[in-house]
């Protein structure tokens, strides 16, 4: 027996490893570059780990002589974790972060040069966010772009805002976008760019100090290993050995960090998986593994495509749908794994039966800890935490919305509701009256809250306030409104609120002046009606919000515990449960009328490929049991099943097509078990792009008019007269195709 052959054996013997054909491959690879593709599930940790046990105990290599870098701290943990399992005699490799890497680049370059400097990013004390001086706020990257924004654009910011602009910062970053490309970047938030110029001014000339944050790290480090020859060779003689773990995570200038790191010797391990490249609002870059060979010409390319995880439903499903895709390896996931059963899809008639439906179906489960509810934004978590408490069901929020219960529309509801309790308040209707239909000007608020005489409000305003004629109406409104709202049961005074008092408007014309996302703000409200609904008073009402809020801090000490997980698709990356429920599934959600704005054909639009390979992650998470949860109304209005939900219906139940009229080349793709479609660039990919009266080409009828359209079919008048076609089949087949007129 060989000697290559001698080191799985005796690791099989020692920890029961075995590895498949390609895996030894991988792990037999020791010279010069390799991308190393790995589908869900196909025991890609445990290569790596197998990968470098090998290059020391087979190839000698020290243990000091190789660098593996990965996503995250919690993945370089279980990676170092992992290695003294299987390797508890060997030292320990170097496991870090890339940011981590680069910051010791930073470090060494800044105590080379003598260079003050001052990170200026991470944890805050909720204290010393509570009580800095405005005067004199703390050297940190929020309070910087708070003061920053308040300058520039003369408005506070919000959390949403700060959360768009660091994101929109990092992404010019992580991109390497030049400064005069900056206001090229897309970002909602007013004067960014500008925002952007004068923030790294201030870091560069504003302190003592040289001031960094996270991105900065992997700038500087970039530019200091092309910069300084001597620094460069050092850290290229550090290691023999590189390996890369979640490259499909991995930005520009990460990529070309480590570029420069392997430049001497190529020998770089690139882990990735294409298909799951879902963070490119971050910097990711998913184009460059389809490009590595351009940068490494000799490398080689190896398919981990076994998935030892789920079932062969599971498997063959999500196998089919990420085909949907055009711009991607050509990758054929399977598994020896049994078929239990088919993935379910439960479709109700309105939003409000869905965390119902759960609660019911998990109260039956014994192991909540291998079950998981995953969803694509953290809004969806506070109606399933709202029924889940009432149930009883201990949950994990791994990613909750903690801002939800501080955000100020939430503010501004209980605002609102104080008003019914005294409308003698000042400081109360300070907070609320921009927001209110009485169009209150800052004028007049100023000169109402001289008057002290324990009044109502209103009628210190029509008494001694100088008012516009058409405010005086309002204002009387307003005031008998809030008259009658006093001790209105919670939901029905959210519902006066919105429109009696003219909150919704209000939002609106904030969204059309400040940039914010109208969708967001509306949903706050649908929530808070959820919560409202079968409470008796506002005080209960009151009183639930700071109930849930205190529920969700005490759900992060759930984790590990049996307790069903709540999880974005993003943060459920690399986990795995034996319950998986997909909720939330419609058009405007997954995929998002931002991802559908790019076009119709998913290998022209970016985004919606990676909202395809996000549905995808969900999608792979489970081992036995899958079920994806849509329903036709939301808050009064319909909504349309996902895109996403319809293609895997038509995978699981592809609809039967007579071969009778087909050309012969085609009969043997429709009677296919593994149907090859003919790939049509052209092809309509959205219900979306289906109106009636459009002119469409058919791969096989021709040229028609669409003459009426419903939820699952569409007539088209063609020359040899009107057909009723399926949409599902239409757009999965690509069979339509805009015609040119």
């Amino acid at each position: 027996m060989n000697v290559k052959e001698d080191f799985f054996v005796r690791k099989f013997q020692e920890i029961g490893v075995s590895l498949n054909e390609v895996q030894k491959k991988a792990v037999r690879h020791t010279k010069g570059a390799l991308l190393l593709l790995a589908s869900p599930g196909s025991g890609k940790t445990t290569t790596i780990i197998m990968r470098i046990g090998y290059l020391i105990e087979e190839k000698g290599v020290h243990p000091s002589r190789i660098k593996a870098v990965t996503f995250s701290r919690a993945s370089a943990a279980d990676m170092k974790e992992r290695f003294e399992r299987f390797f508890p005699a060997l030292p320990s490799v170097n496991f870090s972060t890339i940011h981590s890497l680069a910051f010791e680049v930073v470090r060494e370059h800044f105590r080379r040069t003598r260079t003050d400097y001052q990170i200026i990013e991470g944890a805050l004390d909720l204290e010393e966010e509570e009580a800095f001086d405005p005067d004199n706020p703390p050297l940190h990257k929020k309070f910087i772009l708070r003061r920053l924004f308040h300058s520039i654009v003369g408005e506070n910011v919000t959390d949403e805002q700060m959360d768009e602009l660091t994101t929109y910062i990092s992404f010019v970053k992580n991109k390497m976008v030049p400064e005069e490309s900056w206001e090229q970047v897309k970002c909602d938030v007013p004067q960014a760019e500008r925002i952007l110029w004068e923030y790294e001014r201030f870091k560069k000339s504003g302190h003592h100090k040289l001031l960094v944050d996270y991105d900065d790290m992997l700038t500087i480090g970039n530019e200091v290993l092309e910069r300084d020859r001597e620094l460069l060779r050092k850290y290229q003689q550090r290691y023999d050995y590189v390996l890369t773990d979640e490259s499909q995570d991995t930005s520009m200038v990460q990529h070309a960090i480590i570029e420069k790191l392997v430049q001497k010797h190529g020998n770089l391990c690139v882990v990735a998986d294409d298909d799951q490249s879902i963070y490119s609002w971050r910097g990711a870059e998913p184009s460059y593994l389809l490009n590595f060979k351009q940068q490494f010409p000799g490398a080689a390319t190896l398919f981990m495509e076994q998935n030892y995880r789920s079932s062969k439903d599971i498997v063959m499903v999500a196998n089919r749908f990420i085909k949907r895709n055009k711009n991607r390896y050509n990758k054929n996931m399977f598994t020896n794994n049994a078929a239990l059963k088919p993935i379910g899809i439960k479709s109700f008639a309105d939003y409000k039966y869905q965390a119902k439906y759960l609660v019911k179906e998990i109260e039956k489960v014994e192991n909540l800890a291998e079950t998981a509810v995953l969803y694509r934004n953290n809004s969806s978590s506070i109606s399933l935490m709202n029924e889940f408490d009432r149930a009883g069901i201990p949950f994990y929020m791994k990613d909750g919305d903690n801002r939800f219960f501080s955000h100020w529309v939430v503010a501004d509801i209980l605002n609102f509701m104080r008003m019914t309790f005294t409308d003698k308040r000042a400081d109360i209707l300070e907070k609320i009256h921009m927001k209110l239909n009485g169009y209150i000007t800052r004028q007049q608020m100023t000169v109402l809250k001289e008057i002290d005489n324990n009044e109502s409000v209103f009628d210190n305003l029509l008494k001694h306030v100088k008012l516009q004629d058409y405010q005086v109406k309002q204002i009387q409104e307003s005031k008998e409104t809030f008259l009658k709202m006093k001790g209105m049961p919670p939901l029905e005074a959210i519902r006066k609120i919105r429109t009696r008092l003219g909150y919704e408007k209000a939002l609106e014309k904030m969204c059309e002046r400040l940039g914010f996302r109208k969708e967001a703000l509306i949903g706050i409200l649908n929530t808070l009606e959820e919560i409202a609904d079968t409470l008796l008073t506002m005080e209960e009402f009151a009183a639930r919000l700071k109930h849930l809020e205190a529920a969700m801090k005490v759900s992060k000490f759930n984790k590990g515990k049996n307790a069903v997980t709540f999880a974005t698709f993003h943060s459920a990356k690399g986990l795995e449960f034996e319950r998986v429920y997909m909720i939330d599934l419609i058009d405007g959600i997954i995929p998002s009328s931002e991802d559908l704005k790019g076009g119709s054909d998913e290998g022209e639009n970016a985004l919606l490929e990676e909202a395809v390979r996000l549905f995808y992650v969900g999608l792979t998470r489970a081992k036995h049991h899958q079920e994806l949860i849509t329903y036709k109304q939301r808050d009064g209005e319909k909504v349309q099943e996902s895109q996403f939900v319809l293609g895997v219906r038509s995978i699981l139940n592809p609809q039967k097509q007579s071969p009778k009229n087909v050309p012969t080349e085609q009969k043997s793709v429709l009677v296919a078990d593994k149907p090859v479609i003919p790939h049509n660039p052209n092809a309509i990919r959205s219900k979306e792009n289906l109106t009636v009266g459009k002119v469409v080409k058919h791969r096989v009828l021709g040229h028609g008019e669409i003459m009426a359209l419903n939820e699952d079919r569409i007539e088209v008048r063609f020359s040899a007269g009107i057909k009723a076609l399926s949409i599902v089949t239409c757009i999965e087949m690509g069979l339509l195709e805009p015609a040119k007129v």
